[in-house]
């Protein structure tokens, strides 16, 4: 039998070691924002910390993932995927020993630079191990769990929280991720094709490093501004990071004259198109998961909600998520384009629901006000996780596929740091030294103002993107990035 292909029996069972790995880095994202003010509450840390201990696991996805499907070609797609698992799993067990939040933002960082290791290899697995006619009922069983798993964070942290299972408390989000792992060391062992080395794929370290170094020094005074008073270095910092990402810029065009492949392929930068998914993805993911962060800490620290009481409030726009996610997989190859457009005008209509009942109620605000507009938000966004990355590469040629949807997984998740930094300073300088009740009520209302005009600007973005999705994005062999669908 060719060690390229899974016996047939064993395919599901691979395809459910595969799930495992998303399944953990979908909930990892996310968790962290109902379960921070019990963090917080336990070992200590300022505003600033939680927003990095958040920001932190993003912030080291977008680095790893441009260089961590070179290593499924250099070495093998199930190998790598299950370093990449037995990696992560050590580092959740190292986040729920943390013993302070520097501690803690460390494991973080190593968790999503694992996570950018196996979450490469997952789709490139799936088209090992089922052949072309049977590949559509994998992706077809594949697209409810990526949805449910991304919406449903800090949904699971709040549980997990609350239940407090022998004495952990909130040490039990990353503590859950040791079962999942071991479950997929063993099923993918077990079950995935062993696959085939490529001799003639080289890392290009020097280009992750200087990505690495220009994207932390961008991201950085964003987070230590507002406690930091906004002194001068920081804003050299940031200059230093704009240096640093021309420097990776020609560093790349050197590499490509050379003969050598590039992390990034600079052609798709020249399609307007792909550079406004680009923007769109950054604006749009920043929105929501910074909007979830300010939410959920709002939630706990200014209304006095436990962590199952948040996670109820925001499964209101879960439940929205899920059956927007369901419409916007029928109606994609009917609308187009058009369906993110529907769905940011719900998201849009969600946010104002939002801002009027906080305004309405003020202090005496319930979870219960809040339903509609999340369950109302939370739809729109569905509607637009499952056709959005088609959509944007449409109009990317055959051969710059691999390296543009791997770019804008990066740049996703990179969208969602800049929010966390952004939208949480917003609503801790809204909140103040000395809050009460209010002070957290208005700084809610500041964020939900900003999550609208971001929600706006990609409404506006969304008339540059192409009219229809990619029908069949091909897998080219020369390709360093397998496509995948958007992950929050």
């Amino acid at each position: 039998m060719d060690n390229t292909t899974a016996p047939r029996d064993r395919r599901w069972l691979g395809l459910f070691a595969i799930l495992g790995a998303m399944i953990m880095n979908l909930l990892d994202a996310t968790v962290v924002n109902v379960a921070a003010p019990s963090i917080q509450a336990d070992i200590g840390g300022t505003e600033t910390s939680l927003q990095w201990i958040a920001a932190s696991y993003t912030l080291a996805l977008a680095v790893g993932l441009l260089t961590g499907g070179r290593f499924g070609d250099m070495f093998g797609r199930r190998r790598v995927l299950l370093i990449g698992v037995a990696g992560f799993v050590l580092a959740s067990a190292a986040c729920a020993l943390a013993w302070s939040p520097g501690t803690l933002i460390g494991a973080r960082v190593a968790q999503g630079l694992f996570g950018a290791v196996m979450i490469p290899q997952a789709f490139g697995l799936i088209r090992d191990l089922f052949p072309p006619r049977e590949i559509g009922k994998a992706f077809g069983a594949l697209g409810p769990v990526i949805g449910l798993s991304t919406i449903l964070g800090p949904v699971v942290a709040g549980l997990l929280v609350d239940a407090d299972v022998l004495g952990t408390g909130w040490r039990m989000v990353f503590l859950i991720n040791l079962p999942i792992g071991a479950f997929t060391l063993l099923a993918g062992s077990a079950a995935l094709p062993r696959g085939r080395r490529r001799r003639d794929v080289r890392l290009d370290v020097t280009g992750a490093l200087v990505a690495g170094a220009a994207i932390f020094l961008l991201v950085h005074p964003l987070v230590q501004g507002r406690e930091l008073g906004w002194p001068a270095w920081l804003f050299a910092v940031a200059a230093g990071g704009a240096a640093a990402l021309a420097v990776f810029v020609a560093q790349q065009l050197r590499r490509k004259r050379s003969g050598r492949t590039p992390l990034v392929e600079f052609s798709v930068l020249a399609k307007r198109s792909y550079t406004s998914g680009v923007a769109f993805v950054v604006v749009f993911f920043g929105s929501i998961v910074g909007f979830s962060l300010a939410m959920g800490l709002f939630l706990q620290m200014g209304l006095g909600f436990g962590p199952l009481r948040a996670s109820v409030t925001m499964a209101s726009w879960a439940v929205g998520a899920f059956f927007g996610s369901a419409f916007g997989a029928m109606a994609m190859a009917r609308l187009g384009r058009r369906i993110l457009h529907l769905g940011l005008a719900l998201m849009t209509a969600g946010l104002a629901g939002t801002h009027l009942v906080l305004g309405r109620a003020g202090t005496g605000v319930d979870g219960g006000d809040l339903a509609l507009p999340l369950v109302l938000y939370g739809f729109g966004m569905g509607m637009i996780f499952v056709p959005l990355f088609d959509i944007i590469m449409g109009d990317v040629d055959d051969h710059e596929v691999g390296s543009a949807s791997g770019l804008l997984e990066s740049f996703q998740q990179l969208g969602g740091s800049l929010g966390v930094a952004i939208l949480g300073t917003v609503f801790f300088s809204g909140v103040g030294a000395a809050p009460a009740v209010a002070d957290f009520v208005g700084a809610a209302r500041h964020v939900t103002l900003l999550a609208l005009a971001l929600t706006v600007a990609a409404f506006a973005l969304g008339f540059l993107l192409p009219h229809r999705a990619r029908q069949q994005p091909p897998a080219p062999a020369d390709t360093t990035q397998e496509r995948e669908p958007a992950l929050v």
